[in-house]
């Protein structure tokens, strides 16, 4: 502790080996624990209804594909034997940042990069483009915290990405 009263020093964060995810420490027989939560898959309580019905509702622009992303999520998670272990919460959110990034691109793809700005009249570039690069930043972010957890639990090693659907839709529209 400094003269101040604030505790500095000390080990930096992230800073060390990474962990390993347990399919690799299987495969290399090591003993090793998963996350020991009850197996009770979480999506199909009643109040995840609620949640499946706030992301498809009437959007003034555009559809909302946050249901359809959820349920790929979902499913994702029940081939991995990992849905128990991911809050609906954290999940909403993804399905949410996702799918008001693919609504974004398309509001792009529909009206363009550049824009007139309100009051001088002169080009400006669109808004919906950063406003695009906050929902991805923010999506990523969310699908990491997700997939390390998966990753960390998992008995397999964990391929396939939900996300690679999500820019085949978008890549068609």
């Amino acid at each position: 502790m400094a003269k101040d009263g604030t505790n500095r020093g000390g080990a930096r964060t992230g800073a060390g080996r990474k962990k390993k995810p347990l399919a690799e420490k299987l495969q290399e027989g090591k003993t090793a624990t998963a996350l020991s939560l009850p197996e009770k898959d979480a999506f199909d309580a009643p109040e995840i209804e609620q949640i499946k019905a706030f992301l498809s509702e009437d959007q003034r622009m555009g559809e909302l594909y946050g249901r359809e992303i959820f349920e790929q999520m979902v499913t994702w998670l029940r081939e991995r034997n990992c849905a128990h272990l991911i809050s609906p919460h954290l999940l909403e959110q993804y399905s949410m940042a996702m799918a008001r990034w693919i609504q974004l691109e398309n509001v792009t793809n529909e009206y363009g990069f550049v824009s007139k700005h309100p009051t001088t009249g002169a080009m400006i570039g669109s808004p919906f483009v950063s406003m695009a690069q906050g929902y991805l930043k923010q999506a990523n972010m969310l699908f990491q915290q997700i997939f390390s957890i998966v990753s960390a639990n998992s008995t397999e090693v964990v391929t396939g990405n939900p996300q690679d659907e999500m820019m085949e839709k978008l890549l068609k529209l």
